[in-house]
């Protein structure tokens, strides 16, 4: 039987607006089996970012639990929480997040560099993702020479630096046009099934969503329904 690598038990997530309570998880439930490939799919303001925040461990709940790998991450501290981001999780985000003075290359090496990967070996593997991703012409360009579908297959890059064993994926088509858009999604799909890498995308995109093996259908901070695709 396959493994549960994420569980989510009763998350809460409510932020304070001065006297104000908002929730933006509402006892959300929800399992990842190891090499899954999960959209969680939902409208603006559903709480999808906050979930994926939560898995994630850019975020504590505000009650509940969140398990990765059996191990209850809920209420770790940051300096272990960051561990845990830096060898566990890669990040995909809507907006890139590269740094513009940093070459294609230069970007996908600075998470083996908190992980105090040796020179060489980060070169070497920055390469070989770059060419995985079929960016390996264009190593040396910096972010803006390159297109918002280069980009984005950078930050694909980058987040598989330290073989991490989930991959978050947060509106990762957002910013492009639906041809690119559909360009990166076959990369992430290619990424599951030759690699077996687990992943969780969050769009509110339905065409997207449907590249998933099963969809988490988010509705005011709670999964209302599931769906599994043949």
């Amino acid at each position: 039987m396959t493994e549960t690598i994420i569980k989510l038990e009763d998350v809460w997530k409510i932020y304070k607006m001065g006297e104000v309570e908002v929730p933006a998880l509402r006892g959300l439930d929800l399992k990842i089996k190891r090499g899954e490939f999960v959209a969680v799919q939902g409208a603006s303001g559903s709480g999808k970012s906050t979930a994926l925040n939560a898995i994630g461990c850019l975020d504590v709940p505000t009650k509940g639990k969140v398990f990765l790998e059996g191990r209850d991450i809920s209420k770790l501290p940051e300096s272990e929480l960051a561990q845990i981001r830096g060898k566990k999780i890669g990040f995909i985000f809507q907006q890139f997040n590269l740094i513009n003075t940093l070459t294609a290359l230069e970007n996908v090496t600075l998470p083996m560099i908190f992980q105090n990967i040796p020179s060489e070996e980060r070169m070497k593997k920055a390469k070989e993702l770059l060419e995985m991703v079929e960016l390996g012409d264009r190593m040396d360009h910096k972010p803006t020479e390159l297109s918002g579908g280069q980009q984005q297959r950078v930050a694909i890059a980058r987040s598989l630096s330290n073989v991490p064993e989930v991959i978050l994926a947060d509106e990762p088509t957002g910013n492009l046009d639906s041809k690119t858009g559909e360009t990166v999604i076959k990369f992430l799909g290619r990424l599951h099934k030759e690699k077996k890498t687990t992943i969780i995308m969050v769009t509110h995109d339905a065409g997207l969503a449907h590249h998933a093996q099963r969809i988490e259908f988010l509705k005011d901070g709670a999964i209302i329904k599931s769906k599994k695709r043949k």
